[in-house]
C-alpha cells in the first residue's frame, strides 16, 4: 500500500484539476444513478460540476434530471461527452456491459467503478478496459445512501496513482475523504474489511435496542446517551433511531442488496481462510429479516428479529 499523504488544500486540488487552458475541468459522466450514484450526482451539481447522466430505470433517470444532471439515453452516449466516468451499478453482469460498451469508444477514458463486487469481477471489469487503453480504477465507497446525501463517504481508491490523483477534486466534492490503498483491488479489499464491521456493528445496535426496551428504558434517551459514550458506533448512530420508530424505508442500504454484500465478504475470508466467528453469527439475523418480508426495507430491520417470538431460533 501506499503511504498516505497529507490532505491537500482544495486550492492544491484544484490546480491539479486544470487543463491545458488554465481552465478548472469539471466535468463527469455517471452511470448508474440509484441510491449512490444519485445522490454523488446531486452532490457534484450543487458543487457546480456538469453531470452527464444515464439509468436503466426511467424514474432514476426523472430524479436526476430534475436535480440539475443532463440525462443521456445510453452509456455511450455518457462516454462520448466525458473523459472521466463513474460507475455506480447494481451486478456484476451490468459492470461489465458497461465496460464493453466503454471500450468500443475511440478516446481513452478513466473509469471509476464505485460499486461493491467480488475480486474477480473487479478485475475483468479492468480487464476489459485494459485491452483498448482506457483507465480503471478500483474504488468502492464507504457509507450509506443517507451518508451519500450528506456527502458522508469515504472513497477506497485503488489503481493507478496518476489518475487517481486527477479525481481528488471530484472526490473532494462527493466525499468527506478518499485514500489512496495503492493496487487495483485493494479498495475493495478495504471495503470487505468495512462491510463485515458494519454488518457486526447493525446487530450489535439491534440487540443493545432490543435489551434497552425490555428494560422499559426510554429508546430517544437510549439513542442520545449510547450514541454519545464508548459504546457507540456509527451505525448505532445511523440505525438505532430507526429502530425505535420502527420505520425502515426510505432504505439506506436494502436487506436483499446487503445479502448481495455479505455473500462477498464471505467468500472473501474463506479463500482467506480467516475464522469470522462474529460475522457468521451476523447472518441469520439477515436471512430472518429477509423471511419476515424486509427485503426491500433498511437492514435496521434486523431489530424485529430480535423482537419477534421466534428471534431465539436464530441465535448461535
Amino acid at each position: 500500500m501506499r503511504p498516505i499523504e497529507r490532505a491537500a488544500s482544495r486550492e492544491q486540488l484544484r490546480e491539479r484539476n486544470m487543463d491545458e487552458r488554465g481552465t478548472e475541468e469539471k466535468l463527469v459522466g455517471i452511470i448508474g444513478l440509484g441510491i449512490m450514484g444519485g445522490a454523488i450526482s446531486t452532490n457534484l451539481v450543487q458543487r457546480g460540476w456538469s453531470v452527464i447522466g444515464y439509468d436503466i430505470d426511467e424514474a432514476r433517470r426523472h430524479e436526476a434530471a430534475e436535480a440539475g444532471v443532463t440525462v443521456v439515453e445510453s452509456a455511450s452516449q455518457v462516454a462520448a461527452h466525458s473523459r472521466t466516468i463513474m460507475t455506480s451499478l447494481p451486478t456484476p453482469a451490468a459492470a461489465q456491459i458497461v465496460a464493453q460498451t466503454i471500450a468500443h469508444g475511440s478516446s481513452p477514458h478513466t473509469v471509476v467503478e464505485l460499486s461493491t463486487f467480488a475480486l474477480d469481477d473487479k478485475l475483468a471489469f479492468k480487464s476489459i478496459l485494459d485491452a483498448s487503453n482506457h483507465v480503471a480504477l478500483d474504488c468502492p465507497l464507504s457509507g450509506t445512501g443517507a451518508q451519500a446525501k450528506m456527502r458522508d463517504l469515504v472513497v477506497y481508491a485503488s489503481g493507478d496513482s496518476t489518475a487517481i490523483k486527477r479525481c481528488e477534486l471530484l472526490f473532494a466534492d462527493f466525499a468527506k475523504q478518499s485514500v489512496d490503498l495503492g493496487a487495483y483491488g485493494n479498495g475493495s479489499r478495504m471495503k470487505f474489511v468495512a462491510n463485515l464491521l458494519v454488518a457486526i456493528h447493525n446487530v450489535a445496535a439491534a440487540e443493545a435496542m432490543m435489551v434497552a426496551e425490555s428494560a422499559g428504558l426510554d429508546l430517544r434517551q437510549v439513542i442520545e446517551c449510547v450514541g454519545a459514550g464508548a459504546g457507540g458506533s456509527r451505525m448505532f448512530q445511523m440505525r438505532a433511531p430507526m429502530m425505535a420508530k420502527g420505520t425502515y424505508a426510505p432504505a439506506t442500504m436494502r436487506v436483499a442488496t446487503w445479502k448481495k454484500d455479505m455473500a462477498i465478504i464471505d467468500r472473501f475470508v474463506n479463500e482467506l481462510g480467516c475464522a469470522v466467528p462474529l460475522f457468521a453469527a451476523t447472518v441469520p439475523f439477515y436471512e430472518k429479516a429477509l423471511a419476515m418480508g424486509f427485503a426491500d426495507q433498511d437492514t435496521a430491520s434486523v431489530f424485529e428479529v430480535f423482537k419477534s417470538p421466534s428471534s431465539t431460533g436464530v441465535r448461535p
